[in-house]
């Protein structure tokens, strides 16, 4: 008999590592084909990418789409806009974000639960796209690198995860042991929290870095200077060049032959470059994420339940 149970277990263990090595394969496959597709579509001939030739591999392969980003000054002037945002965005989201967090945290802070209360109402609302714009124009931000930098300066959720992290990994007694010592609050989140917070401040870094990298409708919505957009917009502008000309065409509009030339040569020029616009645009967090991995799975874990 547990001969029999045995070997049941070990029949009905293969079964199960089998459908979940079978599920991650499958979800392999999903998420490695677009990036696959790009990265060969950006290599291939862009006439044969538009006539739906291309599986995977790249075909007739040509480089003219690289030559031609190199030239194009204002992607990589987008490029340096977006780094920008990134890192002086990133460092003003945590100065403002973790102490936040460290603050609501705090055993010892009086009205805590109603300024959560407070904090959570934006999850839900806002007011508007309209009254906002209004708003930045009578600060005088509009069309200012400062406004890209201030919007969105503190994220609810991501204080909420933070918050969550100081209050279950870091024991109250070592702030009880420092206060102590003579220690004021400052210098128990500068000594003490701030160390102790390596994986939620990756964390933190990781959301709001790829949350401004990948921002356009911000930058859309409030920049007017070209010198100041983002890598995004500009890739926004060739797939909607590449869509609006393919659209035109296949409706019939009428255009005279001019018209209908430039359309023809913006519908080629945004298919040959905006696969390998794609392709930079999302290098860097492909490359940044593995290294970041590590604390990224430990502080979503710690800070996974939002008491």
């Amino acid at each position: 008999m547990k001969k029999e149970k045995l070997s049941k277990t070990k029949i009905n263990n293969r079964i199960f590592d089998f459908i979940v090595y079978a599920l991650l394969i499958f979800l392999a496959v999903l998420m490695l084909y677009p990036l696959i597709f790009v990265l060969s579509a950006s290599f291939s001939d862009p006439k044969a990418v538009a006539g739906g030739e291309m599986l995977l591999l790249p075909i007739r392969p040509t480089l003219e789409g690289y030559k031609y980003l190199l030239q194009y000054e204002e992607i990589w002037a987008g490029y340096m806009n977006t780094i920008f945002y990134v890192f002086a965005g990133t460092v003003l989201n945590l100065v403002a974000t973790l102490p936040c967090a460290y603050a609501m945290s705090r055993n010892d802070m009086k009205g805590r639960k109603y300024l959560m209360i407070f904090f959570m109402v934006t999850m839900y609302f806002s007011g508007g796209m309209i009254p906002g714009y209004l708003n930045i124009k009578s600060l005088g931000l509009l069309d200012t690198r400062s406004v890209i930098l201030i919007n969105g300066l503190v994220s609810t959720f991501n204080l909420i995860v933070a918050r969550t992290y100081f209050m279950t990994a870091i024991p109250w007694e070592i702030q009880e042991a420092a206060v102590i010592d003579g220690c004021n609050d400052f210098q128990i989140f500068n000594k003490i929290i701030f160390p102790l917070s390596k994986a939620i401040t990756v964390v933190m870094a990781l959301y709001y870095g790829v949350g401004r990298w990948n921002s356009y409708f911000t930058e859309m919505i409030y920049l007017k200077d070209r010198g100041k957009f983002p890598l995004q917009l500009f890739l926004r502008e060739i797939l909607t060049k590449s869509t609006f000309a393919k659209t035109a065409m296949a409706d019939g509009m009428s255009f005279s032959a001019e018209q209908m030339m430039a359309l023809i040569k913006q519908a080629d020029t945004a298919n040959m470059i905006k696969y390998g616009v794609i392709v930079i645009s999302a290098l860097p967090m492909l490359i940044v994420y593995p290294f970041l991995q590590k604390y990224f799975e430990q502080g979503v874990m710690i800070g996974s339940v939002k008491g």
